[in-house]
């Protein structure tokens, strides 16, 4: 039986009237050629929203306070007449139709599908759109899944401590003998069989988490695994952790071009980078924003990428820098763990709207990368050297990831 129907209530906020509302903006006549009249029009209320959003950001706070409290509008029939919900309905509507001609959108409309997934999938479509957006339909891994489950893991103990600090406030996972708890076990152990290299690590069950929300295990282990292939993920999680200093390289660079004075402050502060950044790179969020925003995020994550991260973080140092500037370092740890997350509850739109007008340069991330593997395998030749010079033996590992990095 479909674990998505059990923990779906729990999560109904978040297909409240802000998963139709608009994100960035998208120019209707983008992809015309191959849309329909009623794909343009709907093009243009999105557009429409956009700029409502962009020009009276206080309004919009009231009046989704106001829609939050009287539920999902999609059943709440005071709002039926409003604008909001036709275009809830029409933008249901087209999420049929995309997850039912998949491959076409995907081939002949990927522009509008891009601007759609940044406005939302609405929550009942999540389950089968994100396997479709990672192609984990049809696994072979799927059919090894109920065999794993017989085998043990080296990992079990870890697992098992970790599972109860998991979303310890969701329904779904509350208490030790949860549903929630058991599955995210399950799909935890699996991965941890199929791949020894990386076995568990911590942080990666809020990912599962949020796809055991959705969908069913077995469902939710496939999809994990292909995040874990392609999308850097695996290499996030591997014990060295290489690719997390990689990310933080990158977002200091970031961070350095386009808030140079936020950075001087970081430094003068002894501020580092990986003390806010790091968990937002492993847990894309989860552990940041309450379920409903992150999920949002996430939504974009499995269209485009760990990009999102970037974006979203420098948007949130670029929206809170007065406010940090004047903070010490105390100040800014506190102000990261209770200000910072929920500054966007009211309105993940205008988050996803901030995060696209941040400068991103996919040839620079490429050109950091490089620069980053150089430094990295020439502090590994001169530890040798000096242990080498010493008489000391060099640490197992360090020849193989050097290896690696050649």
């Amino acid at each position: 039986r479909s674990l998505h129907t059990m923990a779906s209530p729990t999560l109904s906020p978040d297909s409240s009237s802000q998963e139709a509302l608009s994100a960035p903006t998208c120019s209707p006549t983008s992809d015309s050629e191959n849309l329909s009249p009623d794909e343009l029009e709907l093009l243009a209320k999105l557009e429409e929203q956009n700029r409502l959003l962009e020009a009276d950001s206080k309004s919009m706070r009231s009046m989704n306070g106001s829609r939050r409290n009287s539920g999902s509008s999609l059943v709440s029939s005071s709002s039926a007449s409003s604008n909001l919900s036709h275009l809830e309905e029409d933008t249901w509507i087209l999420w049929g139709r995309i997850a039912n001609e998949w491959e076409e959108w995907r081939r002949r409309k990927e522009k509008l599908l891009k601007e759609l997934i940044r406005k939302g999938i609405p929550h009942h479509f999540r389950a089968i759109v994100w396997q479709l957006l990672c192609s984990a339909t049809d696994m072979p891994v799927k059919n090894q899944y109920s065999e794993l489950l017989k085998m043990s893991s080296p990992c079990e103990k870890l697992i098992r401590r970790d599972i109860a600090r998991t979303y310890p406030e969701h329904e779904f996972f509350k208490g030790q003998d949860s549903l929630g708890q058991e599955v995210l076990f399950n799909v935890m152990k699996a991965y941890s069989l199929v791949d020894r290299e990386v076995g568990y690590c911590q942080g990666s069950a809020f990912i599962v988490g949020l796809l055991l929300m959705q969908m069913p295990e077995e469902e939710a282990f496939c999809v994990f695994v292909r995040l874990m292939q392609e999308y850097r993920l695996r290499e996030l999680f591997k014990p060295s952790m290489a690719e997390l200093g990689l990310c933080i390289y990158q977002f200091e660079y970031m961070l350095q071009e386009q808030l140079p004075d936020l950075n001087a402050h970081f430094r003068s502060q002894s501020f580092h980078t990986s003390m806010y950044a790091s968990s937002w790179f492993l847990t894309l969020f989860l552990t940041t924003f309450p379920l409903p925003v992150a999920t949002r995020v996430f939504d974009i994550f499995m269209y485009e990428g760990l990009e999102i991260v970037f974006r979203v973080g420098l948007a949130l140092l670029q929206v809170n820098q007065m406010e940090l500037m004047q903070l010490d370092m105390e100040g800014m740890s506190q102000y990261f763990q209770r200000v910072i997350p929920h500054q966007f509850d009211s309105c993940p739109d205008k988050l996803v709207l901030k995060a696209y007008q941040v400068k991103y340069n996919p040839k620079k991330m490429k050109r950091l990368e490089k620069e980053y593997a150089a430094m990295k395998s020439k502090e590994m030749e001169e530890q040798i050297e000096i242990k080498a010079s010493v008489g000391v033996p060099a640490p197992a590992g360090v020849f193989s990831e050097l290896a690696t990095q050649q």
